[in-house]
């Protein structure tokens, strides 16, 4: 199967005005996550066969191109980025569309693949959608609300996602034999990006919003709450997105701290 990976783009922010297009080391946000896309259509072994972004200003269209990728314009008045990579999806032939959020310039590429693997691969024939989770090693996240959780049966299937601390712990003696590379396990946090099938993406909205979606805030319980499958990888860790001004200070911090730390490497 084919797969392809849209990065929905949308200048205005309500926390950070036109973040996408601010820059750190000559780049911005959204090259930089272009840029993890292509990474991760280089080590796809062909699975990942186009990276493409959907945005809402021509300043977007410009960005993706000089990252080397196509773009394409979408209706500026869209709610959310599924319904803009739907539109999107609608002119594109691959079997599976990748929705890769555009202020996540530090994702980790193999996390793009690993999510698209799942449903180009055997691993989840019945599943609809798919999506990611790191485990989560102390209370204070598993309790926060906005973190979004998830469970999942041991075939790595979502039963749930919920803000709030799920599983619930009855007895601190089971709890505490979860554990992942000898670290306690609270729960698993849900990271925000999905593989679908794309008549199924194509379809979506047409699903009538659901009880569970209203009351959590979730878009994806639509689909659980309509008996669809949602296959889940649970992967090591991933770098947070850029959604505040201190987000995008740190992630420049964080940028050119590596990029001299690999010049005194080289020059060493």
């Amino acid at each position: 199967m084919s797969v392809a990976v849209i990065l929905p783009a949308r200048l205005k922010s309500t926390r950070l005005p036109n973040k996408l297009l601010l820059e750190a080391a000559g780049k911005t946000i959204l090259e930089h996550t272009v840029g993890r896309a292509r990474e991760a259509q280089a080590a796809s072994n062909g699975m990942i066969t186009r990276v493409l972004v959907a945005a809402d200003d021509e300043k977007l269209i410009a960005a993706a191109k000089r990252a080397g990728v196509e773009a394409v314009m979408t209706d500026p008045n869209h709610t959310s980025g599924t319904d803009r990579i739907a539109e999107a999806a609608r002119s594109v032939r691959e079997d599976i569309v990748v929705n890769l959020q555009a202020d996540e310039p530090e994702i980790d590429p193999s996390c793009i693949v690993c999510v698209a693997a799942l449903l180009a691969g055997q691993r989840a024939p019945r599943a609809s959608m798919a999506t990611l989770a790191v485990p989560i090693h102390d209370e204070q996240t598993w309790r926060a609300p906005n973190v979004v959780k998830v469970v999942v049966t041991k075939e790595g299937c979502a039963l749930y996602f919920s803000r709030a601390p799920i599983p619930f712990v009855r007895d601190e003696r089971d709890a505490a034999a979860w554990t992942m590379d000898g670290k306690r396990v609270y729960g698993l946090h849900h990271l925000g990006i999905y593989a679908y099938r794309r008549e199924f993406l194509l379809a979506y909205k047409s699903l009538p919003e659901s009880r569970l979606e209203k009351l959590e805030r979730l878009e994806q319980l639509r689909a659980l709450e309509a008996g669809h499958t949602i296959a889940v990888a649970v992967v090591a860790g991933n770098p947070p997105g850029i959604d505040t001004p201190d987000d995008y200070e740190a992630f420049c911090k964080r940028l050119a701290h590596r990029t001299t730390h690999k010049g005194q490497v080289t020059n060493g």
